[in-house]
């Protein structure tokens, strides 16, 4: 297993938690408001750890404000689709970012992509499509258009922050890169959140927290992943988050996968595995040409 590989795969368990819990919280509260509330619990923490470890505020800072803007722009769009959507759906809108990612990776940073890492890639977007069976390949579908589409734009913010992170990690320590995520989303997030304020039940409370913890622990996780691994062999890791997105799904909120939901999360599976697999030293060379 490559170094950045377990620091991946439990990114995706915690987001895919956060997400189930943004999916709670959001029957009733919008998505604004948990918004709100992810960004003051992570920053709560981010802040407490980075003081803790007298790190100071880096010293890339404009790289580091725009990782916060890209990715709050991904985090508006996602949390609106999570409460328009289903979770497994939402999820697999969501990890189109790694396409995005891949490409990004290879005209900003330079990054080759291998023949294995672009199979797993190819693998892992038809696992995609199969789960979200688009109406232009499996005849009619019931998913919101617009709210399909707000996913969708937010996996291009999304492949954008994650790049960013990428750039970032080799010069930033990954404590001070996660501080800034929400540096840049809370004062963004309150007026839009004051506009649709509800006020939470002692339950959703612990729902708002749970989803900061959670995200938390993933943001960290994540950003020492794309530290030691490419971002777009890491970034297909992600797509374990849909598999788990159809375990939760499936276990609070009755969304039964249909058939072809089982066969796309086994090619995500098969993708992840390609991406973790840690070949010989001839053919990881082979594999970068």
């Amino acid at each position: 297993m490559r170094s950045g590989v377990p620091y991946m795969a439990t990114s995706a368990l915690f987001f895919s938690g956060m997400a189930a819990l943004v999916k709670l919280a959001g029957h009733r509260l919008p998505a604004e408001e948990i918004v709100l509330a992810r960004a003051a619990v992570t920053l709560a923490l981010s802040y407490a750890i980075v003081r803790r470890a007298s790190l100071g505020w880096g010293t890339h800072k404009g790289r580091l404000l725009l990782r916060g803007v890209w990715g709050s722009a991904a985090l508006f769009c996602y949390y609106v689709a999570l409460t328009r959507l289903p979770l497994a759906e939402a999820s697999v809108f969501h990890h189109t970012a790694p396409l995005f990612t891949a490409v990004l990776a290879w005209f900003l940073l330079g990054e080759r992509t291998g023949s294995r890492t672009a199979i797993a890639l190819a693998l892992g977007l038809a696992g995609v499509l199969v789960v979200s069976r688009p109406a232009v390949l499996f005849g009619a579908s019931t998913l919101d258009p617009t709210a399909t589409a707000i996913a969708l734009a937010g996996a291009g913010f999304s492949a954008s922050a994650l790049v960013t992170v990428r750039s970032l990690s080799q010069v930033e320590d990954p404590r001070v890169i996660v501080l800034y995520f929400p540096l840049v989303t809370l004062p963004l997030a309150i007026p839009w959140a004051l506009r649709v304020w509800v006020w939470p039940t002692p339950l959703e409370w612990l729902e708002l927290v749970g989803v900061g913890v959670c995200t938390q622990i993933a943001q960290l996780t994540m950003t020492e992943g794309l530290r030691r691994e490419r971002a777009s062999r890491a970034t297909a890791i992600g797509y374990l988050q849909v598999v788990f997105a159809v375990i939760w799904g499936g276990l609070f909120f009755g969304e039964v996968p249909a058939g072809l939901t089982a066969i796309g999360a086994a090619l995500i599976v098969v993708s992840t595995l390609l991406i973790a697999w840690k070949p010989s030293p001839v053919a990881a060379d082979a594999d970068d040409v």
